[in-house]
């Protein structure tokens, strides 16, 4: 996969993607990112990316010409047409089935704007997506493209070092994801349930599954979709509201 990000500050990308999981999914060759300052592309003789908005109004608004040029150039980059995403609050929210979609694609372009807004013919004639990380305001669209990048490259064959942690995370099955133990069996009188030190692999799984289920309803109950529940989790569940009923 290629990811091109178009953005006005590049150096906010360095530490990034040259880190943990995003730099080792590079050197395995499984990713490529190229960061892009558009205002390279500006025909401006100031190298201006943005103008008033016509009609008037508050702020200035990212004009055409620098995205569409910056754009046509990364998607010239490689034979895969892209995904070109616009980092914006009117998006649909980033989820993980979003990740999973996009971990499917040849080539995402990201484009980080800034100030008030984009010019419209930007958002009809370019983009594929427009894509929010959550209902909140942030100075632009890098650390949105950043959060999405690390999504997705997690995702990508052979990136992680157990291919199981991807599937198994919190969001992948549909629930929250089961609690974690590890050694010493007993620190400070806290010690871990006697069914992770058996060795019963199938008394282990149904634990998880059953921790799993739980955290999702007391925590994120939006998660949950009774309908697709088989009927041994429907059980489980009844078990759960009955012990918080008692």
């Amino acid at each position: 996969m290629r990811m091109d990000f178009l953005t006005l500050f590049p150096e906010m990308f360095h530490g990034v993607l040259n880190t943990s999981i995003l730099k080792q999914a590079q050197d395995k060759k499984a990713v490529e990112y190229q960061v892009t300052d558009f205002r390279s592309y500006s025909e401006n003789k100031h190298q201006k990316v943005d103008d008033y908005p016509y009609g008037g109004g508050a702020g200035m608004v990212l004009t055409p010409q620098p995205l569409f040029d910056a754009v046509e150039d990364a998607s010239a980059a490689i034979h895969a047409k892209p995904r070109v995403i616009l980092l914006c609050p009117q998006g649909r929210r980033f989820t993980q089935e979003t990740a999973e979609e996009l971990a499917e694609e040849k080539h995402l372009i990201f484009i980080c704007g800034h100030y008030e807004g984009y010019d419209e013919r930007i958002r009809e004639q370019l983009v594929t997506d427009e894509i929010s990380i959550g209902d909140f305001v942030l100075t632009g669209g890098e650390l949105g493209s950043m959060v999405i990048a690390d999504s997705v490259t997690r995702l990508l064959p052979e990136v992680l070092g157990n291919k199981d942690s991807a599937v198994t995370d919190s969001f992948s099955t549909g629930y929250l994801e089961h609690p974690h133990y590890t050694r010493p069996a007993d620190f400070r009188g806290m010690k871990v349930p006697d069914v992770l030190l058996s060795g019963h692999h199938k008394r282990i799984e149904e634990w998880r599954r059953k921790e799993a289920l739980k955290r999702t309803y007391e925590r994120r109950p939006d998660l949950l979709d009774i309908e697709r529940l088989h009927a041994e989790e429907k059980k489980w569940l009844d078990e759960i509201k009955n012990s918080r009923d008692s």
